[in-house]
């Protein structure tokens, strides 16, 4: 089995030394930057905005991976991408013509991926499967920190590889929610490829001793 990929959510980071925490996140053996952005409508709270988006850029040396938590997201995918975003992921729940937004994301030069909820099957990826770069699975319901972790995600997981397998496509599956040393192999197991860990991370007393060891699961 390949390492996974690690995706540190900076929503659980101190905002108060942010730059000291993307510093740490540089230095680390993380993948990507994890960066929640939510509207306050499509979840029940609001997070940054772009110009957070742009000032984490300005340290990073690590890929952002923009995490589109809102409404209408293609009225601001492009400022996105221009305040240094790699890879965005909306919601499906939150697309009506989810194929035109995966083309307008691709057109901006980012990797396209499409976020689901956990009460949402994997049937309606079926059409986008081959055409997107990473499902963003949520294991918890989207819009807080710090929630427990959804079993059934084990389940979801297994059964969305087959889909991507079946369609030859070569979309990741990243895993948001409740990740951490306990259930990461399981989910490893049944197919995930990209974690994301937000609390688990930077409220540990060595933050890059957690991702280590999260890198290490096999």
């Amino acid at each position: 089995m390949t390492r996974p990929l690690v995706a540190p959510s900076i929503l659980a980071s101190d905002f108060a030394n942010l730059q000291r925490e993307i510093t740490m996140l540089n230095e680390s053996e993380a993948d990507l930057i994890h960066v929640d952005i939510m509207d306050g409508v499509f979840v029940p709270n609001i997070s940054m905005g772009l110009p957070v988006v742009e000032a984490v850029k300005r340290h990073a040396r690590k890929p952002l991976d923009v995490h589109l938590m809102i409404m209408q997201p293609e009225r601001y995918v492009e400022a996105f991408q221009k305040a240094g975003a790699e890879i965005i992921s909306v919601h499906v729940e939150a697309c009506p013509h989810l194929h035109r937004n995966i083309q307008q994301i691709k057109a901006l030069g980012c990797k396209a991926g499409v976020a689901i909820n956990p009460h949402t099957s994997i049937v309606v990826l079926e059409n986008i499967i081959a055409d997107i770069d990473m499902v963003c699975m949520m294991s918890v319901n989207p819009g807080f920190g710090a929630q427990k972790f959804i079993e059934h995600t084990y389940t979801k997981v297994a059964a969305l590889k087959r889909m991507i397998l079946e369609a030859n496509s070569s979309a990741l599956i990243e895993i948001d929610g409740g990740v951490n040393q306990q259930n990461a192999k399981a989910l490893l197991d049944a197919g995930a490829d990209v974690l994301v860990a937000g609390n688990f991370v930077f409220s540990a007393a060595d933050p890059k001793e957690v991702i280590r060891n999260l890198k290490a699961v096999r």
